[in-house]
Formats: structure tokens, sequence, C-alpha cells
């Protein structure tokens, strides 16, 4: 997760800043008032009944705006079953959608991808495309769009809504075939919420996609 810079962290450089200040007026305001004519004694930052109410105001925003991003915050995550309809003929597809478990909206910022075939090592640092060049990589090994495979590429500000539940919207959807020859289709979703933060979820839409109680059933 990243927070907001203007929203998260410029709260928080407040408050230690006011925390600095009311340090310095502690010490001050103890030392002898012959050395408070001297410098640097003689500076005074901030009266201390003042820098006590913004000491307040601050730290309350500052928890205030914690209390309040947890409440808003996305909970991104996604399901897989074999099902019918989605791919030409009424074959079986792996259906995998992705979901916001929260209460609120959250925006996408980003989505990407990366694809494993069959027999390739699993390379963790290979670099994250969009969606086109995983379908041209797809399309020119051989597998069909709409005949084996679809995925849905999403814009940045393409919303997914708050359901609190287990509503999900289509990630993409997988043949047999498709199952066959990839071995992992990783999505890399980066949503942002209400309050500016930014979250991030990695899809593996082939996972449980072979397993035996999966099987499709044609």
């Amino acid at each position: 997760m990243r927070r907001s810079p203007l929203l998260f962290t410029a709260p928080l450089v407040l408050l230690c800043l006011l925390t600095l200040v009311l340090i310095w007026e502690a010490v001050r305001v103890n030392v002898t008032a012959e050395a408070r004519t001297d410098w640097p004694w003689r500076l005074q930052l901030l009266d201390m009944e003042a820098l006590g109410s913004l000491l307040a105001v601050a730290a309350g925003a500052v928890l205030a705006r914690a209390q309040y991003a947890r409440t808003v915050r996305p909970y991104l995550g996604w399901r897989g079953a074999w099902t019918k309809g989605l791919l030409k003929g009424d074959r079986s597809a792996w259906r995998v959608g992705v979901l916001n478990g929260g209460q609120h909206i959250a925006v996408i910022e980003s989505w990407d991808c990366r694809l494993v075939r069959r027999g390739e090592p699993d390379a963790a640092d290979a670099p994250w495309t969009d969606v086109s060049d995983v379908l041209s990589e797809l399309t020119a090994s051989g597998l069909l769009v709409t005949e084996d495979f679809q995925l849905i590429a999403f814009g940045p500000g393409f919303p997914l809504v708050g359901t609190g539940g287990y509503e999900s919207v289509l990630v993409g959807a997988f043949s047999q075939r498709f199952a066959e020859q990839v071995e992992a289709l990783y999505v890399r979703v980066r949503v942002t919420d209400v309050v500016g933060d930014s979250h991030e979820r990695i899809l593996d839409c082939m996972r449980g996609a072979r397993a035996g109680h999966n099987a499709p059933v044609d």
C-alpha cells in the first residue's frame, strides 16, 4: 500500500514539526531568565497556549485520517470457476473475476500482466506488460481470442464498486487448451481509494484451473 503524500504525509510531517517546537519551548522555559536574553534561547517560536492548540488539532487530524482510511480501504480479491457461455461453442471456460469486498469505490490506477508459458521458468523478475502485448503473444502461439480465451483490459479510472460481498468483475475466461499451454497468467491491479491511498493485488489467473476437483465438464 502506498499512502497519499498530500493527505497522509503532510499532516504527519506537520505533527512532527509541532512536536519539535514543543520540545524546544519546554527546554527554553526551563533555562534561567538571564540565559533567555542570549541567542539562541531568546528565540521563541510559538506561544505555549497556541502551540498546544495546534498540536491537538494536528494529532486529531492524523488519527481521524487513519481511522477513516481504514474504514474506506478496498479489499481486493478474486475468484475462479469453470463455467459455460463465455467462449465460442458454449465450451467450458475457467472464469476469473476480481472483486472489491470493501464498502467504498476504488478506482483502477494501473492494470498489468505477466505471462508464463508451460515449460518456462516462472520468472519473477520478468517485466510487467499491458494486456495488448500478452494478447499478441498468445495469438502468435496459436491460441484464438473468444475461442480459447478472453482477456479484459481495464484502463485508469475504471471504478471497482465496493460490494461488501462476492460479486466479481470479469478479468478473463480461458479454455482447457489454454490451461494446458499456459503455466501462469499474472494480473497486477493497482487501485486508488477515496482518500488517495494506493493498494495493489496480484492475481494468478490459472491458479486452481488444473485442480482435479475443478475439472471442466463439457
